[in-house]
């Protein structure tokens, strides 16, 4: 093998960056109507609170779209360009959101930013794949996936203070026009994979193919393991990881799309202090990406690092909830959520690379991806329809908490080969 101490390491530097100011911006543009919905979009648009899950989680229907295409490109063409053109579109439409005049209008938007990001996150999911080995990867993805907690935190401030000056349309016109700047970030930096990139070293370009052939051939080689689309679409593991991810993706995008509204109704501020208090789970999901990655990578051990995330933020929600008649402490947990919040996202995305060889993996990504992020859709407008039901904003947070342990259950019942044993 290989002595780590002697190889160059500037895949670190020239790769990861790039994917994560990507995707700072992909999410902020899809979470900032959270705070136009609790800054006067809902009034301006005549929207109930049915209406506005609805608008949030609509996102994740377009999605869908360009998963599959998305990681196949990745892993058999040119993700680099997919993604390029990806951004130039996201773009024009989260501008044109600020024009909107009526709830169809931005419905249809909203279903069409949807599209035009749909297969960038499995297309640079295979690029990490491409560039950081298994022992690696955890820490690779962990970082990458960081971008949403420093989104969340530059979206919360900015967008509060937006909101309070300019008016809601504001977020949507001036943070959908600076998406436009990441091309000139992403296009000069990126590279699709080691064999391609003129700036790497031979030690580092020769450690990584080999490293990551050797890999493939093991997982290759196995018994029953799945090689094409079709074949992995009939494996229970792969179900296991949709249905998984599905919970996950519901508990993320219920706290995320409604985080603003349940401060409003939690601490009585206005929606400046809202913004600033809003950052404060995002600080806590740093730490608990860095943490739960490196723990992961160290012990070899994924379903551990997946399953223990998803019950400490299901019972973080749960206590937020019983516990809201005391501001400081309901918050407290709230802050506990954001801990747990992302931390198993790049733990999980080391799975299907773990299950399938190389050349189904970018397909295995852009199915789970696709089909669990159906929970985007299904937590924002369930705690939507809870709100106008029960007239309270925390009565979705039971359903969220649901969700989650049932993603935590069913992640204790993934193949030992995940918990870094051979079966």
């Amino acid at each position: 093998m290989a002595d780590l101490q002697n190889i160059p390491a500037k895949r670190w530097i020239r790769i990861i960056p790039p994917t994560i100011l990507v995707y700072i911006f992909g999410f902020m543009d899809r979470t900032n109507i959270g705070f136009a919905m609790a800054g006067g979009m809902n009034e301006a648009l005549q929207m109930t609170a049915t209406l506005s899950g609805l608008a949030a989680g609509i996102f994740f229907i377009g999605y869908m779209v360009l998963q599959v295409p998305g990681g196949h490109i990745a892993e058999t063409g040119n993700a680099k360009k997919f993604i390029a053109i990806s951004i130039l579109a996201w773009s024009i439409m989260c501008t044109s959101l600020g024009f909107v005049q009526t709830s169809t209008q931005l419905l249809v938007l909203r279903f069409l930013i949807g599209v035009a990001e749909g297969g960038v996150w499995p297309a640079i999911l295979v690029i990490i794949a491409h560039w950081f080995p298994q022992s690696e990867r955890g820490r690779a993805n962990s970082y990458f996936i960081m971008n949403i907690a420093i989104a969340s935190i530059i979206t919360g401030p900015v967008s509060g203070w937006l909101v309070t000056t300019y008016g809601w349309r504001s977020v949507f016109l001036v943070e959908g026009a600076v998406s436009f700047l990441l091309i000139f970030v992403w296009w000069p930096l990126i590279s699709n994979r080691p064999s391609e990139a003129k700036w790497i070293s031979k030690e580092e370009r020769e450690y990584l193919e080999t490293t990551l052939a050797a890999e493939q051939n093991e997982i290759s080689g196995e018994d029953n393991t799945p090689s094409t689309l079709s074949a992995i679409l009939g494996s229970v593991n792969m179900w296991k990881l949709i249905l998984i991810y599905f919970a996950y993706q519901t508990g993320i995008y219920g706290f995320a799309m409604w985080l603003p509204t349940i401060l409003r109704d939690l601490t009585q501020t206005g929606m400046t202090s809202i913004g600033f208090l809003s950052t404060i789970p995002y600080f806590a999901c740093m730490i608990g990406l860095y943490v739960f990655g490196h723990l992961s990578d160290k012990s070899g051990n994924r379903k551990k690092y997946v399953a223990l995330p998803l019950l400490g933020f299901a019972l973080c929600f749960l206590a937020a909830a019983f516990l809201r008649e005391n501001t400081w402490v309901s918050f407290a947990f709230l802050c506990g959520c954001g801990l747990f919040l992302q931390c198993a996202s790049g733990i999980f995305w080391t799975i299907p690379t773990m299950l399938f060889p190389a050349k189904v993996a970018g397909d295995s990504v852009g199915v789970i991806n696709a089909l669990g992020n159906l929970g985007g859709f299904v937590g924002p407008f369930i705690v939507g329809w809870l709100t106008t039901q029960f007239m309270s904003v925390f009565a979705g947070v039971y359903f969220l908490a649901a969700m989650l342990a049932f993603g935590f259950i069913l992640t204790l019942t993934l193949p030992k080969k995940t918990e870094g044993v051979q079966e």
